[in-house]
């Protein structure tokens, strides 16, 4: 089935006249044949007519060689085939084709017409006296009968025996051929074709002109007229002027082009007063969100002073109770013998509180300051070998076994060394403190695919509780004992691993164990977010 309004108008109205134009021809063509074939019957039945009306007198009396002529001069005529007379017993007694004397089946074709009832018919009607049949070389042939009825002239004659209840005395066989009239039909059905075929080309011609006129052209521009609508060119007009159903399609199309382009800039305008709205709101919203940036800033502070005061206040507190019993000891002008080994020990606990004071000082300063990494390619594995050599006598110290798992083929990060020392000591350590006694397994390795060196630190600790794992990359959070820890070194881990553009993840099990997965950029920085 074709495609388009255009293509199957053409189509069906194509097979429509195809069948009208073969009814039509068919039609004509079988009524002309009839007309022929009547007006060939009626030429058999005059000829007929007139051998019978010729010859009667040559009968009467008993003249038949003249008879005989006169049938033989009528079937001279280029229309007349043969010409054959039959007696009453189905005897030729005349034939132009030399047959006489032949006595045809009372059941042939010529015979059965008047015959086929079993009693011979006395009367029969033209149409039933004519038959067509075929010949040698599939000719067709027009046969007439005409009976030669008893008249009262041939029964009362003296030459004549037939009694007046014999009403045929025989019948005259009049064969015409059809090769005019076929020949006459062929040149009827072509011409019928012809005129048929040049009727259908005419008309599909004018159908595929108005087709592409009045239907194809005016689609195609509703079609294109609605694919420039999708594109949003809504004032594009639509050049179709036609007072039929689609000139009613496209006015209708027009108004709703119209309409759509009224709601267009209504909700352009709409859109436009969204976004505007939308801006205020936003600068609204900045500037709240400086004014909380600000009021989180102060509240931050304020909890770092207070953190930054509570953890220097225990350290400077003893200091001072010491200084005050240093203090009694030496209220003489001079610390008695006896009690040198007190004075020694207030002023180990001094300079030990004093130590504990720099350290959170330090730490506080590394976490504040943040400077900007160096970046130079360095050994990952050299960095974690160098580090462990220096901080092997705390892990000794607390029966913990340092295990190593580095990764061999490890290509050269670009970082800051001493901040990676720092990464590492801070890590190993606080898995240390995790545990009484156990083992740190420090892992590198390479993710080749996404250009990233990993580093894992895990120990065998209690692991870490669910509600402080939001909480262990703040500052001052810890969960040791007081004065065991200043809650900074997670903080400057984490400061130092976003310096580089890493990320930190934490992986812990209450109960088994805590790995912290240091992810780094091979490249640093310039690599891009991790």
């Amino acid at each position: 089935m074709p495609r388009g309004i255009a293509r199957k108008l053409v189509l069906y109205l194509t097979l429509i006249i195809i069948i009208v134009e073969g009814l039509f021809a068919f039609t004509e063509i079988r009524a002309q044949r009839r007309q022929l074939l009547h007006e060939m019957t009626l030429s058999a039945e005059l000829a007929s007519q007139t051998m019978v009306a010729t010859t009667w007198n040559a009968m009467l009396e008993d003249r038949r060689e003249y008879a005989y002529q006169m049938m033989e001069n009528v079937a001279r005529q280029p229309t007349i085939d043969k010409v054959r007379m039959f007696n009453k017993a189905g005897r030729v007694t005349f034939s132009t084709a030399g047959d006489e004397g032949k006595v045809v089946d009372i059941n042939a074709e010529a015979c059965n017409l008047c015959h086929a009832a079993g009693q011979p018919l006395v009367h029969v009607d033209m149409p039933s006296r004519t038959r067509i049949y075929k010949r040698e070389h599939n000719q067709r042939v027009l046969g007439l009968i005409t009976p030669i009825y008893n008249e009262p002239s041939c029964s009362t004659a003296a030459c004549h025996a037939h009694p007046a209840s014999v009403h045929v005395l025989g019948v005259v066989d009049v064969t015409m051929p059809l090769a005019r009239v076929d020949g006459q039909m062929r040149e009827l059905a072509l011409r019928s074709a012809l005129m048929s075929l040049l009727s259908i080309l005419v008309v599909f011609f004018f159908v595929i002109v108005f087709a592409r006129r009045f239907v194809q052209q005016p689609v195609r521009k509703l079609i294109a007229a609605t694919k420039t609508m999708g594109l949003g060119e809504l004032d594009k007009p639509i050049e179709i002027s036609a007072d039929d159903e689609l000139g009613d399609l496209a006015n209708s199309f027009r108004t709703m082009q119209d309409l759509l382009s009224a709601s267009t800039d209504q909700l352009r305008e709409f859109n436009e007063t969204l976004e505007r709205r939308v801006e205020e709101r936003t600068q609204r919203l900045r500037e709240a969100e400086k004014k909380l940036i600000q009021s989180d800033r102060l509240a931050s502070l304020g909890q770092l002073a207070a953190s930054v005061a509570h953890e220097i206040n225990n350290p400077l507190a003893g200091v001072i109770n010491f200084g005050k019993l240093m203090q009694r000891l030496t209220a003489g002008g001079e610390v008695p013998p006896e009690r040198m080994g007190d004075f020694r020990t207030y002023l180990g606990h001094v300079v030990n509180e004093t130590e504990r004071c720099a350290r959170i000082v330090r730490d506080l300063l590394v976490f504040a300051r943040r400077s900007d990494p160096s970046h130079a390619p360095h050994d990952l594995n050299e960095i974690i070998r160098r580090t462990l050599s220096v901080i092997n006598h705390r892990l000794e110290l607390g029966t913990v076994t340092p295990l190593l798992e580095l990764d061999e083929h490890l290509p050269p990060l670009t970082c800051d060394g001493s901040q990676m020392q720092q990464i590492v000591i801070n890590l190993v350590l606080n898995a240390a403190e995790a545990m009484a006694q156990g083992s740190v397994t420090i892992r590198t390795r390479h993710d080749q695919a996404a250009g990233n060196v990993i580093l894992e630190v895990s120990d065998t600790g209690t692991g870490i509780a669910p509600e402080h794992l939001a909480r262990i990359y703040d500052p001052f959070f810890s969960t040791k004992k007081e004065g065991q820890g200043t809650g900074l070194g997670l903080a400057v881990v984490y400061g130092i691993i976003k310096a580089h553009n890493g990320q930190i993840d934490v992986e812990t099990v209450m109960g088994s164990g805590t790995t912290f997965i240091v992810t780094l950029p091979v490249g640093g920085v310039d690599a891009g977010p991790c």
